[in-house]
């Protein structure tokens, strides 16, 4: 068995699929592994680390991933990568496939096995192969980092001889796995917290981590969650009554941090041109959703925009790259736990294609694209 770490080819994606560590993990399961030279530069992880810990390092590409078994990557793997693998490699990363037919049917062509890791079930025995919560714990961290370096001013309440400097107001707009690190990292910092969401069950998660929930609580608001614990489109009137509510708060804020995304579908616009004009120079917002086109509609992607009345809207690509040791670290985690789950106990690899696992996030296998979200429509 032999597993293939070929370097990202995304401009903006500094992490990695594997480390040092999992590259030992997976010696010890019966593989051997090549790592593509550089591939862990960018990640503080140099080559001499890999081969000390047993990996083989190839110069290119095409010798990275000829004859492999498994190729791992963060991001989808392009033409050029898959140009040399062989017939029924598995291909595991994050696969970003919506709205993305031609490369379903690149990888379908190439006869790998694709599988998308964000397609994790939800469910217990997959927590640890999580790359949507690994990911975005470090998004929701970075976040707040990201808007105290640009609010310019500090976020706790300081009582000096001089004064008393307030504490900022932080609102946190979405309350998954991002916004909960991000009200928990703002609350250690000192900053008031407020959060908003449209799924009722993170009332309680807002208020034990010490902020107040804001939400326009009616009865569409309390049937607002999917069964996988994602939240629903809202009706255009219950979006309606949220924006009146969020306008007349987000106006005070000195830090908003917008984290809503729907799978599959564009980030819905919480924050309108109006509200940003509404807010004090100098505030900041931070929009995790800008690259499913923003949760905020002034947001550009890759660009800080400063407003005329002088508020910072930071569209930061690849969040979760911006600390990409720790990221590629949780990661790679995640891909040695579902790799785990393919090998036998005579450290063959022994794909369970009937595992409900495999069945989630598989996208292409024996040349045909075979995941039920991406059939032709009847």
């Amino acid at each position: 068995m032999r597993i293939a770490v070929p370097a990202e080819t995304d401009a903006t994606e500094t992490r990695v699929a594997a480390t040092p560590e999992t590259v030992k993990k997976f010696i010890a399961l019966g593989a051997d592994v090549v790592v593509q030279k550089g591939a862990g530069a960018t990640s503080g992880m140099p080559d001499a680390d890999y081969a000390a810990a047993g990996a083989t390092l190839a110069d290119s590409t095409a010798a990275t991933v000829a004859d492999a078994d498994i190729v791992l990557s963060v991001r989808r793997p392009d033409v050029a990568t898959l140009a040399g693998v062989k017939q029924g490699a598995l291909a595991i990363a994050i696969m970003d496939p919506y709205g993305q037919d031609a490369a379903l049917k690149a990888l379908a062509d190439a006869g790998v096995s694709a599988f998308a890791m964000e397609f994790m079930p939800r469910i217990t025995r997959a927590q640890v192969m999580d790359v949507l919560s690994s990911q975005a714990n470090i998004a929701g961290y970075r976040a707040v980092i990201d808007g105290a370096a640009e609010y310019g001013r500090a976020l706790p309440m300081m009582m000096t001889a001089a004064g008393t400097v307030p504490a900022a107001n932080i609102f946190i707009m979405g309350v998954g796995v991002a916004g909960l690190q991000a009200i928990a990292t703002a609350r250690r910092l000192g900053g008031r917290v407020t959060a908003t969401d449209v799924r009722p069950a993170t009332k309680e998660q807002v208020e034990s981590l010490g902020a107040k929930f804001l939400a326009v609580e009616d009865e569409e608001f309390l049937q607002a969650q999917t069964a996988g614990g994602y939240a629903k489109e809202m009706s255009k009137e219950y979006q309606a009554k949220q924006a009146a509510l969020t306008a007349s708060h987000i106006a005070k804020q000195d830090i908003v941090i917008t984290t809503a995304l729907i799978p599959g579908r564009p980030a819905p616009k919480l924050i309108t041109a109006d509200m940003v004009r509404s807010m004090r120079a100098g505030s900041v917002i931070i929009d995790l959703a800008v690259e499913r086109g923003g949760n905020c509609e002034m947001a550009k992607p890759g660009e800080i925009v400063v407003t005329d009345n002088g508020v910072k809207i930071v569209g930061h690509l690849n969040v979760p790259g911006r600390l990409p040791a720790t990221s590629s670290s949780l990661y790679a985690r995640n891909l040695l736990s579902f790799i785990e789950t393919m090998i036998d106990k005579e450290k063959s690899l022994a794909v369970k294609w009937d595992d409900e696992l495999v069945k989630a996030t598989l996208l292409t296998h024996d040349g045909a694209v075979v995941h039920p979200n991406f059939q032709p429509k009847a």
